[in-house]
């Protein structure tokens, strides 16, 4: 199912797939919706990314970092990954294309493209810079009672995207033989894709982990398809900017992360959490209340390897 906004109330509902014209259950105002122009899927070998850097400009709201970590982590793809260009949708508010604005509607676009076509030997990701927030969880599936958000450019108007849904668009449908990796460097982000696992790395170096499955047995992993998500922070911590060595405002996270790769410590995920936390820990945010790293997992087990 896509979500689209009604052309006069604004509000949001599922429309089915190849539907092009719908009316609002709310006003009955009917919309015609036309697809925007997304690349293929399953393009250039099976790898795909969705990068997504929300900077809420000219609100009081503005990130100076986001921006930037989408576009070093498009450079990362490129060079030590080997994305095609066309392979990558970048989501950003400088972007002239009024699809490619981080707004709600477009960010789920985007997540149901990554994952539309997907067969085994595909490798997908997902990054988000931005604001991430909490709301009350309705449902019962959370263990402290809130779900996690991201937070679309749009989202006073239009809201914010729930753990749920994330978890329902991008981490349920992957069948055997895909590999999904999320970076999300945003506030309480620890469990913001929903899956089952969660390692914990402590103060000392040492490995936790923590089951996550909801009490109700709903089942939140994949279809066969293995996920690896790298946050920011816990659930009820909030994430900070940090400089570059250019001067450039950027997420501490992202910095970490992009660091460990392109300094060899991507062979296994122990290695990037290792690396991580050192450059956090060394940092000057240090003091702001970011963790030391998590890695949330659909399977409780770490693979070798970070590539694809």
């Amino acid at each position: 199912m896509m979500h689209v906004n009604c052309s006069e109330c604004e509000t949001i509902f599922p429309v089915p797939p190849g539907v092009n014209r719908f009316r609002c259950p709310i006003c009955r105002q009917a919309t015609i919706h036309r697809q925007p122009p997304l690349p293929p899927p399953s393009s250039h070998g099976g790898k795909k990314a969705v990068i997504c850097g929300v900077s809420y400009r000219r609100t009081r709201y503005e990130l100076k970092g986001s921006i930037n970590d989408a576009k070093s982590m498009k450079h990362l793809l490129l060079n030590n990954f080997n994305f095609p260009h066309s392979s990558i949708l970048m989501l950003t508010e400088e972007e002239t294309n009024p699809h490619m604005k981080p707004t709600k509607a477009n960010i789920r676009m985007a997540l149901s493209w990554l994952v539309q076509g997907c067969q085994r030997g595909d490798s997908l990701l997902f990054h988000y810079s931005g604001h991430g927030s909490q709301q009350k969880d309705y449902t019962g599936d959370e263990l402290d009672g809130y779900d996690e958000t991201i937070v679309p450019m749009d989202f006073e108007k239009q809201g914010m995207i729930i753990d749920d849904e994330i978890n329902e668009t991008i981490v349920r449908p992957l069948p055997y033989g895909v590999k999904l990796h999320a970076i999300v460097d945003s506030s309480h982000s620890g469990t913001v894709l929903d899956l089952p696992f969660l390692c914990r790395m402590n103060s000392y170096g040492q490995y936790e982990w923590e089951d996550h499955r909801p009490r109700s047995g709903t089942w939140k992993g994949t279809s066969g398809g293995e996920v690896v998500a790298f946050s920011g922070c816990d659930d009820d911590q909030q994430s900070a900017d940090t400089s570059t060595l250019f001067g450039a405002s950027a997420g501490v996270m992202t910095v970490a992360f992009t660091q460990a790769i392109e300094r060899g410590q991507g062979t296994t995920y122990g290695n990037i959490l290792n690396s991580m936390r050192f450059s956090i820990r060394n940092s000057s945010d240090q003091k702001r209340g970011l963790g030391g790293g998590f890695i949330q997992v659909d399977q409780k087990h770490l693979k070798p390897s970070i590539g694809g």
